[in-house]
């Protein structure tokens, strides 16, 4: 159900795009070609948001549009650190996007420079991190405190259901008429995440501040501003007929 949402998300979003380039067409006295709704396009990526592709049009030299989707257990952090706790990291990726990719110098002599883009867009985002953390010699620290404990601590970090808006940095030089490759940077403003933790073993001697630490480490994690912002880096190879 959440993969319908994802594109019917995106579906709508390109349907609005074209929709405005159509008015300012017919505005301007000029006939719409419905062959500039056909992809020019399409790409495989792999990154930190996972892996998958996306679906190019070109309105111009200047000016494209890319609509993707990357999902899967790509990590791009292997743990999350908190006041010394650190916790293992597995992430379940689901993300949808439409990006605008300005070429500021798309009618260069040079293919390299013609490469370089501007990406702005918005996702949408349904990601869940789960995290988990073991006692290490029968000693767990939660909150900057260590508790005698055998367990593990569990819980789960999500920005589900999230529409972000992205601002990254392109290179996507061809190689030839039809192939290209190309690597992008760039972050979604994601704002903060929701955080759910809770513990499974057993104590050793007096435990009573360990749900309020665990409470407390909770909400840090979920106000921490560096949570904000889901980073970007990925990769990929382009083809375009």
């Amino acid at each position: 159900m959440k993969v319908f949402k994802l594109f019917a998300i995106t579906a709508a979003l390109t349907a609005s795009g074209f929709a405005m380039a159509d008015y300012q067409v017919v505005d301007s006295g000029k006939t719409f070609d419905t062959n500039q709704l056909i992809p020019t396009g399409a790409r495989v990526e792999v990154g930190t948001t996972g892996y998958g592709g996306a679906l190019l049009w070109t309105a111009n030299p200047y000016v494209g549009l890319a609509l993707g989707y990357n999902g899967g257990d790509i990590s791009w952090s292997d743990d999350l650190s908190i006041n010394g706790t650190k916790y293992d990291v597995d992430m379940d990726n689901k993300l949808a996007y439409l990006n605008a990719e300005i070429r500021p110098w798309g009618t260069s002599q040079s293919r390299w420079a013609q490469g370089v883009y501007v990406a702005a867009g918005v996702g949408y985002i349904d990601s869940e991190y789960d995290l988990s953390k073991r006692s290490s010699n029968g000693t767990i620290k939660v909150n900057g405190n260590n508790y005698v404990f055998n367990g593990e601590v569990n819980g789960k970090m999500d920005y589900e259901n999230k529409i972000s808006p992205y601002v990254g940095l392109g290179f996507a030089p061809k190689i030839n008429k039809n192939w290209g490759v190309f690597g992008e940077v760039g972050a979604y403003y994601t704002g903060n995440p929701n955080v759910n933790l809770q513990s499974e073993g057993e104590f050793v001697g007096i435990n009573t501040d360990f749900d309020r630490d665990l409470a407390a480490e909770e909400d840090k994690i979920s106000n921490d501003d560096k949570y904000k912002w889901l980073p970007v880096g990925k990769v990929g190879v382009s083809f375009h007929w």
